[in-house]
């Protein structure tokens, strides 16, 4: 048995360790453990509520958006503030924007090298990759002299040896399939999706200033003012600005991003029978179609248990709870599993000092917390949304799930893997892209209208809450179901609690010693040499981690982390 150490996992945000035992050319066994603690709900205690989005927006700047509109949502919740029609819209097109960029990034900047090797691409015939490429998709940009331009750039590349982000990778590894021509095709498509991420992202620039960390949330609203008249405002010069950024998404997405899914997977459909995980999946649900706190909800909530996708559970937060077994937390005495709205971080760090060889896995071994849902780990993120679309039958995702199993020939048990989890971004982009047009026209009928509202403003003064108020907040970030619960006294944050999408999928074995989903996804992934654990990544990537999320403050000073926390 050979014991396998990844540490850090790259092409992901923040720091995760993943440490698997491997048998007869398998994943026998698998942990994994975020060695960074993440403080940001101790950092709120004691504040303004209505500031805590700019705090907890600030806990990532890959995932900008989603913290902010968990936390708005929340502090609304519990003083009662409901945000008008405008800012629905105005939230519905931010947050979309950012999963439509978020899939693209990922797939090919973060996944896509688990599946493309570079080095093969440097052999590749231009005239033949032309001709792959236009087989697929009639993007404009497939000529045998673009090809060749793009070879040469990567030759240059390598001649240099200043390889950036290609330098650490397992080039040439025997688990690699694409042919050279497949290589070069995506290794030009990695390139074009830096340039088009960079343009799209501009919508976040029209609704909220910049990006990261838009500057437009606002407890009850927006604070984007919507006005055809006037030259600061969202007028319709932004519409336009918009539509055109829309429709360069929908082309790039149905004409580059989906194709490369279905030529990569088509060379690897044995990972549809790898990486299945734990088989449940839970889904807080996305993009209300109308106002108020039990508006419809575009991409439907859920829970399937057991990969059963004939029943469709909805979500109830009171089953939702944190175990701390194996993470270096303390709860009160008696205390195994407490709801986020009971939550306590109590951090008390009792593991190695790194640099350190193994992990103490029969004791605590991560920052991230155990999430349980009705006490069973489930699996959040892109997959689990279609999955329940999907079963809920929302029309437009099962189009498009079907689309792809046609054409790859496989059935919806694909679905539960490695692959399908990767599948299932391509889906959830596509169908937001289409969406996302009907949203801008919304908002330029409201203006046509001349609708303004963009915040309830009645709920904004503290005065007018009540002495103590809880509330939560949820929302589906592109890697999963993000909650935020907060208790509200005198008007300040009594305690406040996140559950990310990370700390569901790369949480550890709870008291029970039920893996989370990173690692019993991996059990049983084929391993072609322990030494360079490609496959193991493919897995892991297919998660998109984002550890930024679940552990993200350090101390700057040096000072071990256990009196760090005591000072």
């Amino acid at each position: 048995m050979t014991h396998v150490v990844v540490d850090p996992i790259t092409r992901i945000e923040g720091h995760l360790r993943i440490e698997a035992e491997v048998e007869g050319g398998r994943v026998r066994d698998a942990w994994s453990s975020a060695p960074m603690f993440r403080g940001i709900e101790l950092v709120l205690q004691g504040r303004d509520p209505r500031d805590a989005w700019a705090f907890t927006q600030r806990i990532c700047g890959v995932c900008t958006t989603v913290h902010a509109i968990a936390s708005i949502r929340a502090v609304e919740a519990a003083i009662g503030a409901v945000p008008p029609p405008n800012a629905r819209l105005l939230r519905n097109l931010v947050m979309a924007t950012h999963c439509v960029q978020d899939h693209v990034i990922h797939f090919y900047h973060l996944h896509a090298l688990d599946w493309v090797d570079l080095v093969s691409a440097l052999s590749a015939d231009p005239a033949r990759a032309a001709t792959l490429a236009q087989s697929i998709s009639d993007w404009p940009l497939s000529s045998p002299k673009y090809f060749a331009g793009v070879r040469a750039r990567l030759r240059a590349l390598a001649e240099s040896k200043q390889l950036g982000p290609f330098a650490n990778a397992y080039w040439g590894h025997p688990a690699y399939r694409l042919p050279p021509e497949a290589n070069l095709m995506a290794v030009a498509h990695y390139l074009e999706a830096l340039d088009w991420q960079r343009e799209f992202i501009r919508v976040h620039a029209i609704l909220g200033g910049k990006n990261p960390h838009l500057q437009s949330f606002l407890v009850g609203g927006m604070a984007t003012p919507v006005d055809p008249d006037r030259a600061a405002s969202l007028n319709a010069g932004s519409i336009a600005a918009m539509r055109k950024l829309v429709a360069s998404a929908r082309e790039f997405v149905s004409k580059v991003y989906l194709p490369d899914l279905l030529a990569v997977a088509a060379a690897y459909l044995d990972w549809a029978g790898h990486g299945a995980g734990v088989g449940n999946y839970l889904v807080y649900g996305e993009y209300p179609e109308a106002d108020g706190p039990n508006a419809p909800l575009y991409l439907p909530a859920g829970v399937i248990r057991g990969r059963d996708l004939s029943k469709v559970e909805r979500p109830d937060p009171a089953k939702i709870t944190e175990e701390v077994e194996h993470a270096w937390y303390a709860y009160p005495a008696g205390a195994r599993a407490l709801n986020p709205s009971e939550g306590v971080t109590r951090p008390v760090y009792s593991g190695p000092r790194p640099p350190y060889e193994r992990l103490d896995t029969s004791a605590k071994y991560s920052w991230l917390k155990s999430p349980r849902y009705d006490g069973l780990p489930m699996e959040v993120g892109p997959l689990a949304r279609v999955l329940v679309a999907y079963a809920s039958r929302h029309e437009a995702v099962r189009k498009a799930v079907d689309g792809v199993l046609q054409r790859l020939k496989v059935g919806p048990e694909a679905l539960f893997s490695t692959l399908g989890r990767t599948a299932a971004r391509a889906v959830e982009t596509l169908v937001l892209v289409d969406k996302m047009g009907e949203w801008v026209e919304a908002l330029a009928d409201a203006m046509a209208r001349r609708d303004r509202r963009i915040c309830d403003t009645a709920r904004w003064d503290p005065a007018s809450w009540p002495a103590r108020a809880s509330g939560a907040g949820f929302h589906e970030a592109p890697r999963g179901a993000l909650g935020h619960w907060v208790r509200i006294e005198d008007r300040r944050i009594a305690n406040y609690q996140c559950v990310v999408p990370t700390t569901w999928n790369a949480g550890p074995r709870d008291a029970a010693g039920h893996r989370g989903p990173y690692e019993e996804a991996l059990v049983a992934t084929p391993i072609a040499d322990p030494a360079r654990p490609l496959e193991l990544l493919r897995t892991v990537h297919s998660f998109d981690p984002c550890l930024a999320c679940g552990v993200h403050v350090v101390d700057a000073r040096g000072r071990a982390l256990g009196e760090a926390l005591e000072t």
